[in-house]
C-alpha cells in the first residue's frame, strides 16, 4: 500500500486552518508640522518707527533753528538736516525736539502725569545710527518670532517689554531724555530664552542653542555698559521679555499628539499637551510680571519704596 499523508482539517466555509498572522504594530500618528505664519507686524513696525524718524526730522527743522550751514548735509536733505555733529554725533535731532515728541523724561511723567512717554518713547530715535541698529535687530529677532508664534503674542510680548524697559529706565533716570526701541528689542531676547528653556523637549541641540543664544545676549547687554547708552532700559525689557516668553510662548511638549489627529475609532495613550513645569514656569512668570511692574509704578509715581530694608 502506498503512503497516506492525513490532509489538515477543513472548514466548509473557510478552508483548510492556516497560522494567524500576526497582529499589526500599534500605529503611531503624528501631527502635522506647524505651519508658519506670515510675517506682517514686524514689518509693519519697522515701517512706523522709519516714518516716525523721517517725522521726527522734519518736525526739528535744523535750518529753522540756528544756522543752517552748521545743520550736517544741509545741502542735500534741507528741512531734514541733522542737528551739528558736536550735538548729535548720531545724526538726528535735537533732544528738545525727541522731549516736544513724546521722549521719555521723568519729570514729566511724575509731575506732569504724562504716563503714555512710556510707551511712546519707543517709537523715537537719537539717531540714523541707533535707528539702523535697533531695525535690523527688530528685522532679524522678530520676523522669526512671529512667524513661529503669530503676530498677536508678539505684538504683545513687544509692548509689554518695552513699557518695562521704559518703567526701569524712568525709575534710573538722569537728566538725559531717553528714547528707543531697545527695551521692546531686549524683550524679544529674553523671550528667546526663555522659549528655549520652557520648550527644552522639543529641542534637538539643546546645549549648542542656549550657548550661542546666551553669547548673544551678553554681547548685547555689553554693549549697554559704553558711556551714553541707556542700559536700564534694556535690563527691564530683557527681563520683562524672559518673564512673558514663560507665558506667551509656550509650546506643546515632545510626542503630544492632538486628538483631532486621530482617526475615528483609535484608542491610543497620549501625552498631556504641556508638562507640569511649564504650567509651574508660566504662573511664577506671571505673579513676577504683576508683581515687578506694580512695585515699579508705584515706586516711580509716589517716589516711595513698597519695601524698605533694616539698615
Amino acid at each position: 500500500m502506498g503512503n497516506f499523508r492525513p490532509t489538515p482539517p477543513c472548514d466548509l466555509e473557510t478552508g483548510p486552518h492556516k497560522a494567524r498572522p500576526p497582529p499589526p504594530p500599534s500605529p503611531h500618528f503624528h501631527p502635522p508640522a506647524p505651519k508658519s505664519w506670515f510675517s506682517w507686524l514686524v514689518p509693519l513696525i519697522f515701517a512706523a518707527n522709519i516714518a516716525m524718524f523721517v517725522y521726527t526730522m522734519y518736525y526739528n527743522d535744523c535750518p529753522a533753528h540756528g544756522n543752517k550751514d552748521d545743520c550736517l548735509f544741509h545741502k542735500y536733505l534741507g528741512r531734514l538736516s541733522f542737528q551739528p555733529f558736536k550735538e548729535n554725533a548720531l545724526l538726528g535731532p535735537s533732544s528738545n525736539t525727541l522731549l516736544k515728541l513724546g521722549g521719555l523724561e521723568k519729570k514729566l511723567v511724575v509731575e506732569g502725569g504724562e504716563g503714555w512717554r512710556l510707551l511712546s518713547c519707543m517709537w523715537l530715535h537719537v539717531g540714523v545710527v541707533h535707528l539702523a541698529a535697533n531695525m535690523l535687530s527688530l528685522l532679524f529677532i522678530g520676523i522669526r518670532l512671529e512667524q513661529e508664534f503669530g503676530f498677536v503674542r508678539i505684538g504683545v510680548l513687544y509692548l509689554l517689554a518695552g513699557f518695562g524697559g521704559s518703567l526701569l529706565s524712568a525709575l534710573h533716570a538722569k537728566s538725559t531724555v531717553s528714547v528707543g526701541a531697545s527695551g521692546a528689542l531686549f524683550g524679544l531676547l529674553g523671550a528667546m530664552l526663555s522659549e528655549l528653556l520652557t520648550n527644552w523637549t522639543i529641542y534637538a541641540n539643546k546645549c549648542a542653542a542656549l550657548f550661542s543664544l546666551v553669547i548673544i545676549i551678553a554681547i548685547n547687554l555689553a554693549v549697554g555698559f559704553l558711556p551714553g547708552v541707556d542700559n536700564s532700559a534694556h535690563i527691564g525689557g530683557f527681563i520683562s521679555g524672559f518673564l512673558l516668553g514663560f507665558i506667551l510662548l509656550v509650546r506643546p511638549q515632545f510626542g503630544y499628539v492632538s486628538r483631532r489627529y486621530i482617526p475615528p475609532g483609535y484608542e491610543i495613550k497620549r501625552k498631556p499637551k504641556h508638562k507640569c513645569y511649564q504650567y509651574l514656569y508660566g504662573i511664577t512668570a506671571l505673579v513676577l510680571l504683576i508683581l515687578g511692574y506694580a512695585y515699579g509704578s508705584y515706586e516711580l509715581f509716589t517716589g516711595q519704596k513698597m519695601f524698605s530694608l533694616p539698615v
